[in-house]
């Protein structure tokens, strides 16, 4: 047998320098040499490592089968996972929407008759604190792909774009991201940009537009960099791969045969269900004209050709007459109606109806406990603003399994929280959650539920900064005759027709999220500020829609909702409050039905108490409470007692303004009579004043007095004070001669002299 031969691999390495001292590494050669495309992308002490696989064998399907996966591992941040089984399990909602915003670049990238099932992997190896890995997903994927022999069409990369103190920043860190008013991530070619998402602060049009070229800047010398990695590595040749078949004369055949008709029912502006039976009609009539040989000898081909001749007719229509599927113009908004306070149980709650899109949105307002806990190993924290998402398969018509909450579900339901939540204050005492009951969807459930959402809490009392609105927008170009159209309030059927899907919300002052799909390379930025200036008029006739039907916050919560109160109380009173074993406030939630919950501030060095309750007396009770624990008489005061208790030498009183506060009245500061008993003076209910003397110094406990607010009886003489020493002289003998002085004793029994 021959001797196997262990080689130092051979690495190949590529820098990138993003300023301020700043680098990205891309290198290749060390792990996961069985992959097709792997490398490790590194940042600080951030590693990426990203592997990419597809098979030889193209898959028996239509569409391409790629699965983008991103995790982030807990040892890479030195901890645990969370759970019973201490294993890294489903993809946390952080790690799928990464996915997403690497899917969304790649995908279209890919040849149209490429089915080869193909995998992307892309695991956080190593956290640093200051290095947001998300940044770099996208530049991982994309250098491993170029490493591989895939039909792929050119390199790309994400970057993340910030702005603080009105300068830009690629890839900021999380610190400077708090001070940031962009957090955009834009994925982009050399030549064209093709995914922009984030959330801004009430940016407008021409800011975000800048922030996109900024960053396409920085995107293109992440590019030039995997060109030059594949170089150095030794770029693969593309694998060969079986093609789709293609039959030009049927597909003008078709072409031909449909065009016209479409045109005429696209022309005549029907409703989705309408429309919907005419194209089938008219594709059933297509197929009816081959014989039963030609369709099984030309499979899926005149499905195919016939959806192409679709899509010819219905562009052509926007761009020719500027008219759209449903006879609307190309700025035209369908009609909205909305309702506020639908649900009678609920906190808040709305409906937004726009065409044939609809949303139920609901709020519940809780205590800090019932915060969104966020745990990931790059990132630990809570949200007290969440918005949920959810896409039943009714609300298009369907029945189909539903299998837990999907990508899609969660990308929506980000995108409309980071829409709304700059809009919520600082100083909400509540923390609330949304959720968006999508019932009918035909265009852009994801902004219907801004809209809904932003009503369903102005119906909660929820202190809103502004309202928000969002409207889905798309564009239809012509690169040889120069004409677009950017298309207002698209339908479900124009999703998939145009050169650029967006999603844009904001307030009247501004832009506060946007999503964007770019599908025609080299979009010129005029065209694109053209299109977010349509949008902000759309933008603003849906927000006079919302503003008509609730125009302000309410401004209290419902009565069946909880009121929040919050207090500050020194830190040393904390435990007070809780009790031995929590016994105190268990007994008080339960005696008042609030719900208490208890957190320190460590700059202030206070605890903060969150009351929530639905009653204002219950509410009343747990501060009268805290006041009772606060309460500190001051020296020389006055105070208004109640007694609870009687003994032989004296009352226990309790001050009325604080309960649970009680203090010994002795019976020599009753009255100024001597008191044999102490009922002679007072009985248990009792409610007198007392005058407060703070700490005896003879007794170390706090004095009180009644006496002492009462009038001296006529000829009162007061007692000499007590002499401690009387009867002993100064030599310590008593006045019998005794010396009582301890070294003249003599020794007890037992014990012996010195």
């Amino acid at each position: 047998m021959g001797k196997i031969e262990f080689m130092i691999p051979k690495v190949f390495k590529e820098v990138i320098d993003l300023g301020d001292g700043r680098e990205i590494s891309i290198e290749t050669g060390k792990l996961a040499k069985q992959a097709h495309g792997s490398v490790v992308v590194q940042s600080g002490k951030c590693m990426l490592l990203c592997t990419v696989v597809s098979n030889y064998k193209q898959a028996d399907v239509d569409f391409l089968p790629l699965t983008v996966d991103y995790r982030e591992k807990f040892a890479a941040a030195g901890r645990y996972p969370g759970g019973f089984f201490k294993r890294e399990a489903r993809p946390s909602d952080g790690e799928v929407l990464t996915m997403r915003l690497v899917d969304r670049v790649l995908r279209p990238l890919f040849p149209k008759d490429y089915h080869s099932e193909t995998q992307v992997m892309i695991q956080l190896m190593s956290h640093d604190p200051d290095v947001m890995p998300d940044a770099m997903a996208g530049l991982a994927a994309s250098a491993a792909i170029q490493l591989s022999d895939f039909p792929f069409e050119c390199a790309i990369s994400e970057a993340r774009v910030g702005r603080v103190n009105g300068e830009f920043i690629i890839n900021p860190t999380r610190a400077q991201l708090e001070e940031s008013d962009i957090d955009m991530m834009i994925g982009a070619s050399a030549d064209s940009v093709m995914m922009v998402e984030g959330e801004m602060d009430e940016i407008s049009e021409e800011e975000m537009t800048e922030a996109i070229k900024f960053a396409h800047e920085a995107i293109k010398v992440q590019c030039a960099a995997q060109e030059a990695l594949a170089k150095a590595f030794g770029k693969k040749e593309v694998r060969e791969y079986e093609p789709e078949r293609e039959d030009a004369d049927l597909a003008k055949k078709i072409h031909d045969m449909a065009y016209d008709k479409v045109y005429a029912v696209a022309q005549a502006g029907s409703a989705k269900h309408e429309r919907s039976a005419a194209f089938g009609e008219i594709k059933e009539e297509i197929k009816a004209s081959f014989s039963e040989e030609e369709q099984a000898d030309f499979g899926g081909l005149i499905s195919k050709y016939y959806s192409k001749a679709e899509k010819a007719a219905v562009r052509d229509l926007t761009l020719n007459e500027g008219l759209r599927l449903d006879g609307r113009k190309t700025d035209e908004i369908r009609p909205i109606w909305c309702e506020v306070d639908y649900l009678p149980s609920t906190h808040g709650s709305s409906i937004f109806t726009r065409g044939e899109t609809q949303a139920l949105a609901t709020v519940t307002l809780g205590t800090s406990r019932e915060a969104n806990q966020i745990d990931m190993p790059s990132y630990e924290g809570e949200e007290t603003f969440y918005l949920h998402y959810n896409f039943p398969p009714f609300s298009t018509g369907e029945a189909r399994p539903i299998r837990g909450t999907s990508r899609r579900e969660v990308g929506h339901g980000n995108l409309a929280q980071r829409a709304l939540k700059g809009m919520v204050p600082a100083d909400c005492p509540y923390t609330v959650r949304v959720v968006s009951e999508i019932l009918e969807s035909n265009g852009s459930s994801s902004m219907a539920t801004v809209c809904a959402g932003t009503m369903a809490m102005m119906d909660a009392g929820v202190q809103l900064k502004k309202p928000v609105s969002g409207i889905a927008m798309g564009l239809i170009s012509d690169s040889d005759s120069g004409k677009y159209a950017v298309l207002s309030d698209i339908l479900g059927d124009e999703d998939h027709l145009g050169d650029m899907d967006f999603k844009v919300t904001g307030t009247e002052d501004g832009i506060t999220a946007c999503q964007m799909d770019i599908k025609v390379k080299g979009l010129s930025y005029e065209i694109l500020v053209n299109a977010l200036k349509q949008a902000r008029d759309g933008r603003l006739h849906i927000l006079g829609k919302i503003t008509d039907t609730i125009s302000s916050p309410n401004s209290g919560v419902k009565e069946h909702a909880p009121t929040m109160i919050t207090r500050r109380i020194p830190n040393e009173f904390i435990g007070a409050l809780i009790g031995p074993g929590g016994k105190v406030i268990q007994e008080l939630q339960k005696e008042t039905g609030c719900t208490i919950v208890i957190n320190e501030d460590p700059v202030t060095e206070e605890g903060i108490v969150e009351i929530l309750g639905t009653g204002s007396e219950g509410i009343a009770a747990v501060e009268a409470k805290i006041d009772s624990l606060l309460f500190k008489p001051e020296k020389g005061s006055v105070y208004e007692v109640k007694v609870i208790k009687m003994l032989d030498f004296g009352a226990v009183v309790e001050y009325t303004d604080a309960p649970g506060n009680e203090v010994l009245l002795h019976v020599s500061e009753l009255a100024w009579e001597r008191t044999e008993n102490v009922t002679d003076v007072v009985n248990m209910g009792d409610v007198f004043d007392v005058k407060y003397f703070g700490v005896d110094p003879r007794t170390r406990k706090e004095k009180v007095s009644r006496k002492a607010l009462l009038p001296k009886p006529e000829g009162y003489v007061e007692r000499p004070p007590r002499d401690n020493n009387r009867g002993r002289d100064n030599r310590g003998r008593d006045n019998r001669g005794r010396d009582n002085r301890r070294d003249d004793r003599k020794p007890r029994e037992g014990k012996k002299e010195d």
